[in-house]
């Protein structure tokens, strides 16, 4: 069998050092996320996503990069992709034209952006943006916000799938979140521990309604750290129930489930218990996902430490059966990879459906 790789893990600089590559060269990692603090331009960027590769071709290299205020790389000729809002809004302008004209030009426009972001990334190096965002807009959460498309789960799915044609387009996969929706929250699950206290049904038939109707075209999906108390206690990302039952087994979902980032505050915690990076890694592998993120731990902990510490936790709990390696996870996640080559930046900058799609950007 196959090793499963389950870790996606960051580092601290702009370069790797020899204990970077240690770790990325580990059998337990299989990919690595990137920062803003990993970026200076184009050229060390494609250097650095060069280095990576260089320790194992397979290496997954994943970013955060979906438009407005959630974009890593701004400078050295990155365009600056609208927030999802805006797409949204576009939507509901026909302006003189006839009923539905503005809907149109928003499935073009989310498409174009779709190939914009996908394709600047890929000619730099990166695999994977976890894009897009398919929560509601329902006006309450500050973390959300105008990274959502729309409060209508209809415009959301439909301007999340064009998007994804886009990155089709460009090669790259994608990524829905926050399963099965994040929107509707006030806390921000980087700081604290949100509770959703709707119903199942209310929460089926509003926010994870995009999950069922994109199922099949959805490469993977990261989940919430949310706990939806009349569901499950434990946070989606932990829970058996969201992630198996639901997720897979309702709505028919195939592809590979991420963690949201086991160092923040609402995945410290389960159930009232403070509980470790090796705990929550066990915990969410366990519920469902095929990969765990592990974020910041390079520049929190002296020398990334307890990047080290979890990665030798999370062997010895294998060889104590408490999680399993799983084939299947290990195949979504190398279904990830770009299939194809990328488009360099300079052949990319004439290109004319890389003109075309920068063109129809709002």
């Amino acid at each position: 069998m196959s090793e499963h790789a389950p870790v996606v893990i960051d580092v601290a600089c702009p370069g790797l050092d020899d204990a970077d590559r240690r770790r990325l060269a580990h059998p337990l990692v299989g990919g690595m996320i990137l920062f803003g603090r990993n970026w200076r331009d184009r050229e060390q960027l494609a250097a650095l996503c060069a280095e990576i590769k260089a320790v194992r071709a397979d290496l997954l290299i994943c970013v955060d990069h979906e438009g407005g205020r959630v974009q890593r790389f701004r400078t050295d000729g990155f365009t600056h992709l609208p927030p999802m809002r805006r797409l949204g809004e576009l939507w509901l302008d026909d302006g003189k034209g006839r009923e539905g004209a503005g809907a149109m030009r928003a499935t073009a426009a989310a498409t174009a952006a779709g190939y914009v972001l996908g394709a600047e990334l890929r000619a730099c190096g990166v695999d994977l943006s976890f894009t897009p965002v398919l929560d509601l807009d329902h006006g309450a959460s500050s973390v959300i916000g105008d990274r959502a498309f729309h409060g209508d789960p209809r415009i959301v799915t439909l301007l999340a799938k064009s998007l994804m044609h886009g990155l089709l387009q460009a090669g790259m996969a994608n990524c829905g979140k926050h399963f099965p929706g994040h929107g509707y929250v006030k806390a921000d699950s980087h700081l604290e521990i949100p509770v959703d206290e709707r119903g199942l049904k209310a929460i089926l038939k509003d926010d994870a309604i995009p999950y069922e109707w994109l199922a099949t075209a959805l490469a993977s999906v990261m989940p919430a750290h949310v706990v939806y108390r009349k569901v499950d206690a434990l946070p989606a990302g932990f829970s058996p129930k969201w992630l198996q039952d639901i997720l897979r087994g309702q709505l028919g979902f195939q592809g590979a489930v991420f963690s949201d980032d086991l160092s923040m505050a609402g995945a410290r915690r389960i159930q009232g218990r403070e509980v470790t990076f090796v705990e929550g890694a066990v915990a969410a592998l366990g519920a469902g996902c095929d990969l765990v993120l592990l974020c910041n731990e390079s520049v929190n902990s002296p020398g990334g430490q307890s990047i080290d510490e979890m990665l030798d936790g999370l062997a010895a709990a294998r060889a104590r059966g408490e999680w399993r390696a799983s084939e299947a996870s290990e195949q979504r996640r190398l279904a990830l990879l770009p299939a194809g080559p990328a488009i360099t930046w300079d052949a990319l900058m004439t290109e004319p459906r890389y003109m075309q799609a920068l063109s129809l950007l709002p």
